[in-house]
């Protein structure tokens, strides 16, 4: 097998790629496909940056805007991208402080794919005064050269 021809997941079998998908207003009911990793014996990191994040504060309803970053080492399952934007949408009613919002992400993504390590940050933009970041992670870290926080570009929310 060519490492150019992974096995290609069956349409049928995803609940979104290839299909329209309505957007969610629950996070707890958005469906989060998951993809055979083509590369499963190879420890590697992947990245996803989400720069608009939004949910809403549980006290005030106001909106709250963050930058997330997911990075992981997967074993034997990949996230699809197109599921894990629309449970990213289904955030924007949601309400729930920061650290529930960033740490409840980071174990879904967890108990679902099963990777050897996950990390999710939340950079949450500043309101009254105080920016809230939430880092969390869980796995064992292989020495696999996994994608650093330092120098992360974040978009229009105070951090440099």
């Amino acid at each position: 097998m060519s490492f150019l021809t992974p096995p290609k997941p069956v349409e049928s079998q995803l609940t979104h790629l290839g299909k329209q998908s309505p957007i969610q207003n629950d996070p707890d009911k958005a469906v989060l496909d998951k993809i055979p990793n083509p590369h499963p014996t190879l420890y590697y990191s992947a990245r996803f940056t989400i720069p608009e994040f939004t949910s809403k504060c549980p006290a005030t309803g106001q909106p709250d805007f963050a930058t997330l970053i997911i990075d992981y080492v997967p074993k034997k399952y990949l996230v699809e991208s197109k599921s894990l934007k629309l449970w990213m949408f289904a955030f924007r009613d949601h309400g729930a402080f920061h650290e529930d919002v960033t740490v409840g992400i980071g174990k879904r993504l967890y108990d679902e794919l099963d990777p050897y390590w996950i990390r999710i940050a939340g950079f949450w933009n500043g309101r009254g005064g105080i920016s809230i970041d939430v880092v969390w992670e869980k796995g064992a870290l292989p020495n696999a050269n996994p994608l650093s926080l330092d120098n992360v570009k974040l978009y229009n929310n105070g951090h440099s």
